[in-house]
């Protein structure tokens, strides 16, 4: 894991947008990245990226089945084996709804707001596959952070669209 400087946003995102662009371009879906990082340690818990386990997974849903399996216990207790100071990067906002019939990678995020204070969001998620995707919304109601990672936005919908039809 690479070594970033405490409340570097930008290079966390970068390491983000690197997980990204392992995801196979694929029309149907968006290539996103993600990185838990325990904000008091300054220390990398997970990385993912969209479709790095099997079953049409998320970068978020991959961080948080990964960390879950290092700990021994279900994605759903995860809860009860993280520290108290975590921060999400993810290139695209947390989808708040998923059409494969998953668990919404918002809902995951909201299984841990006694942990995850803020996450930080490179690109809000284009309208492409859900119209008005109320994950910010969503997130900030229940008193989590959500912060625009700004400079990084074409980069990152180059990445997350490839594989997309133009037109």
């Amino acid at each position: 894991m690479p070594d970033i400087s405490a409340g570097d946003h930008k290079a966390y995102m970068r390491l983000a947008l690197e997980q990204a662009q392992k995801s196979p371009p694929k029309p149907t879906n968006y290539r996103v990245g993600a990185v838990l990082v325990d904000s008091a340690a300054n220390e990398i818990l997970a990385t993912g990226y969209t479709l790095e386990l099997p079953g049409n997974t998320h970068a978020e849903q991959c961080c948080f089945m990964k960390l879950a399996q290092k700990h021994g216990v279900a994605e759903e207790d995860l809860k009860e084996v993280l520290p108290p100071e975590l921060a999400l990067y993810t290139t695209v906002e947390p989808c708040s709804k998923r059409l494969s019939g998953n668990l919404p990678c918002v809902e995951r995020v909201l299984r841990l707001t006694e942990s995850i204070r803020t996450v930080y969001v490179g690109t809000m998620e284009p309208e492409t596959f859900v119209t008005e995707n109320t994950g910010k919304k969503s997130l900030q109601s229940a008193g989590i952070s959500v912060v625009h990672v700004e400079g990084l936005e074409k980069e990152i919908l180059d990445v997350a669209t490839a594989g997309h039809t133009k037109g």
